[in-house]
């Protein structure tokens, strides 16, 4: 076996793919196993906490060593047999040997752990919501292939772990809805009669949509949750997770209500997915969006579902609440922004409105724990923090925070920040 190492490889503290035993004790929010000898940290993939494993190191770095897990010594009882083959080459799931039961538990967890060390807050987190089905959930994925040598494509499917350009065939992946897979041999049987037309590689596109794959990114896709129906790009973004989506707004409605507010913002709209689904609940919603063609799309989702209480807003960034007209004690703000969080800016527009709670929803934990400071320092006190599972057997957690600006009448008692 090829064993020197790499020009840059740092020997201290051990030598290049010298092989150690250690214990795990717990999971990075990358979903890699953490060990410690003699208080030096050692990243092991797929290793879990309480295990002991043996592993190869291929590097150290300023403060931890990362190796390769070699053999599990001493299992935990936790481990399951992933349900797919190429668990462990695919760089698409992290967490398919962890029982599900303990995936969720360790998502938690996570959310914990981040409060605690980035915000300085010790308190407890709700049981991170499950999705009702944890196998055939997603209802699109975006495989990749090479450029075709000779018109000939070769591996189509995902990175293969830890490499940047190395693709992975892919004949079949069980978190992707049952529609897709069935249409996966034709589609790749048709990418590679047509091999020649493709100068370079390419990503392509399977959205599952009423019963079909549609597979043109401009396409019209439809989605329909708890009876309201969405129209959107099929190659732009909406929610993944079909089965989870009903109980995710639901929480996030009943978050926004349970204050008395009888307006609702939803700032981030896109497509509509919170406002349309809560706006039976409220005398007023306003969505909030700086695309227009976001704008659009959303507004064509108002139309289409004959809400008479929805107005869309576009707006510019720097304006986002110039034009909405609720009063902020009256008025609850939901924001969903993308995974690097929100900008300062908005923050101080926000905070510079004022509503009286305000329901933070994010596919980044990490970022949402940074402004939470910033909402904190501005008065807002957390009431809640609600996790969801929308990507079973990955390291991917949604996480729902309710905040409640200082003061309000319908605060939630002892839920305040430690001083």
């Amino acid at each position: 076996m090829h064993s020197r190492p790499p020009k840059k490889f740092s020997p201290i503290p051990f030598s290049y793919h010298q092989e150690i035993d250690l214990r795990i004790d717990s999971l990075t929010n990358l979903g890699a196993g953490v060990g410690r000898v003699d208080g030096w940290v050692v990243f092991v993939p797929y290793a879990l906490p309480g295990e002991l494993v043996r592993t190869r190191i291929f590097r150290n770095d300023k403060n931890h060593s990362q190796g390769d897990l070699v053999e599990v010594l001493e299992k935990s009882p936790d481990r399951v047999e992933p349900g797919c083959a190429l668990f462990g080459t695919c760089g698409g799931c992290q967490y398919q040997h962890l029982s599900y039961e303990k995936q969720l538990a360790w998502k938690t967890r996570q959310i914990r752990e981040l409060l605690k060390h980035m915000a300085g807050e010790e308190r407890e987190v709700n049981p991170c919501a499950s999705s009702e089905q944890i196998w055939n959930y997603r209802s699109k994925i975006t495989p990749h292939f090479e450029k075709p040598v000779d018109g000939v494509i070769k591996e189509i499917g995902f990175l293969k772990v830890g490499r940047r350009q190395e693709i992975l065939d892919v004949p079949n992946c069980p978190i992707a809805m049952r529609e897709i897979n069935d249409a996966l041999p034709a589609v790749h049987a048709d990418l590679r009669t047509n091999g020649r037309s493709y100068k370079r590689g390419a990503t392509i596109l399977l959205r599952a949509t009423e019963g079909r794959v549609e597979r043109d990114p401009k396409a019209i896709a439809r989605e329909e949750i708890g009876g309201v129906k969405f129209d959107f790009v099929a190659g732009e973004f909406f929610q993944n997770n079909p089965f989870i989506l009903e109980k995710f707004t639901g929480y996030v409605g009943e978050k926004a209500l349970e204050g008395g507010a009888k307006y609702l913002v939803d700032a981030y709209c896109g497509a509509g997915l919170f406002g349309l689904c809560l706006a039976s609940r409220f005398e007023k919603v306003m969505g909030v969006e700086v695309n227009e063609a976001g704008a659009r799309w959303a507004a064509n989702n108002v139309a289409l579902n004959g809400f008479g209480n929805v107005s869309i807003l576009q707006a510019d960034a720097e304006e986002i609440f110039a034009k909405i007209d609720t009063p902020p004690e009256e008025t609850a703000v939901v924001i969903d922004p993308p995974r690097k969080g929100c900008s300062p800016e908005f923050l101080a527009q926000l905070v510079a409105y004022g509503p009286q709670r305000i329901v933070y929803v994010s596919c980044d934990p990490a970022t949402q724990v940074r402004d939470y400071k910033l909402l904190r320092e501005a008065g807002y006190a957390l009431a809640e923090v609600q996790p969801f599972d929308l990507f079973p057997h990955t390291r991917h957690v949604e996480s729902v925070m309710t905040l409640v600006k200082s003061g309000t009448e319908h605060g939630v008692a002892g839920s305040a920040h430690p001083a």
